[in-house]
């Protein structure tokens, strides 16, 4: 049997206020449709965050509406969660209906507690669709205020789950969550410290855990995989690689390789001298990071010919030369602070017009 484990698609998305919606139906329409057409798996897992906004844009809907109707088309069954981003009760219109077409949409905790038998090519396998849930909506399901903290509930609503599976076939669970000892980047939406981890140990007893939330390929303990996103969703994912997960089950053990993901323009950050990135071009979403001794006016406006789809410019001399400044202006007045930006921004020494103007407008501002 062949089932496919995806993520964190984030329709809708935007990236330094370019709408990534032309990437996304790209991956959908010329990378993830066509290996579906190829393969046929059994079905495809959708481990939440579809959307990027609880309250999704008419143009993300209709982009999932249109893989949904694919995948349909094909006899492909979809099994998919809500995630963090995701509203929940805007997924749940019609999904009593859609499940006669194979899709399952899980969104509700009870419906974690009905596990779904899968059967293709003499194997069979028994999915749990546990959405994402925050600690007091999981306390309150399951009657329990003596829970505390994400990993607490976790467990809990993980061991009502287990005692509903049939223990003659292999189990996979499809959960939303924040795997301890994972790697995060900056375009994901995580707790700060532990208080929203889980510890990979409580996924023990399923044969496969199909993780979302985080974008980073990467394993979560000895069954627990994250799929990532498809796309690159922030400057700090530029080295990472992107893919969805290929899962052949074969007498009951699971096998699981990468498909990589070629995106329509990649993201990624670029360091060189301003005359060197004047020297080049790239059509994906950069960030430039000058490496000049000098200040460089004018850089972003005079680089974006060549990087249409330009996102920032830094220069690690201002960065310097703002540590150095607030060194040596430490302790000093607010007119020496004003004189020194003058000097060393405008290249103008501030006269006396210019330093009672200063002392007049500070004194308004006090007010």
């Amino acid at each position: 049997m062949l089932i496919y484990h995806t993520s964190d698609w984030h329709l809708g998305r935007m990236l330094y206020g370019r709408s990534l919606l032309p990437d996304q139906e790209h991956f959908l329409r010329r990378v993830f449709l066509p290996e579906m057409e190829r393969e046929r798996p059994a079905a495809v897992i959708i481990a939440g965050d579809i959307y990027d906004r609880q309250v999704a844009g008419l143009e993300a809907i209709e982009l999932f509406d249109r893989a949904l109707q694919r995948l349909s088309e094909l006899g492909i069954k979809v099994f998919a969660i809500s995630g963090n981003h995701d509203g929940a009760g805007r997924m749940a219109i019609m999904k009593s209906a859609l499940r006669k077409s194979g899709v399952y949409m899980a969104t509700t905790l009870a419906e974690a507690l009905e596990p779904i038998t899968l059967t293709d090519g003499g194997e069979s396998v028994q999915l749990s669709l546990l959405p994402y849930s925050g600690p007091a909506e999981l306390r309150d399901f399951l009657g329990d205020e003596s829970l505390r903290g994400e990993a607490a509930c976790m467990e809990a609503v993980l061991a009502r789950i287990k005692s509903r599976l049939d223990p003659g076939m292999p189990h996979i669970l499809v959960a939303h969550c924040f795997a301890a000892g994972a790697s995060v980047c900056d375009s994901e939406s995580v707790f700060v410290g532990g208080s929203g981890q889980v510890s990979p140990g409580v996924f023990e007893g399923f044969d496969y855990v199909a993780l979302g939330h985080l974008h980073g390929p990467q394993r979560a303990g000895d069954n627990a995989r994250y799929s990532g996103s498809p796309l690159k969703y922030s400057v700090s994912e530029s080295g990472q690689r992107k893919c969805f997960l290929r899962l052949e089950l074969t007498s009951g053990a699971i096998d699981c390789r990468e498909t990589a993901v070629t995106p329509l323009r990649d993201v990624c950050r670029i360091k060189g001298a301003f005359e060197e990135l004047m020297s080049g071009s790239s059509e994906d979403y950069v960030e430039l990071e000058l490496t000049d001794t000098d200040p460089v006016l004018l850089a972003a406006e005079r680089l974006r010919p060549r990087y249409p789809n330009l996102l920032a410019v830094t220069n690690s001399w201002t960065i310097r030369a703002a540590g150095e400044r607030a060194g040596r202006l430490s302790g000093r007045d607010e007119q020496a602070v004003f004189a020194a930006f003058m000097k060393d921004i405008c290249g103008l020494e501030a006269g006396e017009p210019d330093l009672e103007l200063f002392r007049d407008t500070w004194k308004e501002v006090q007010l």
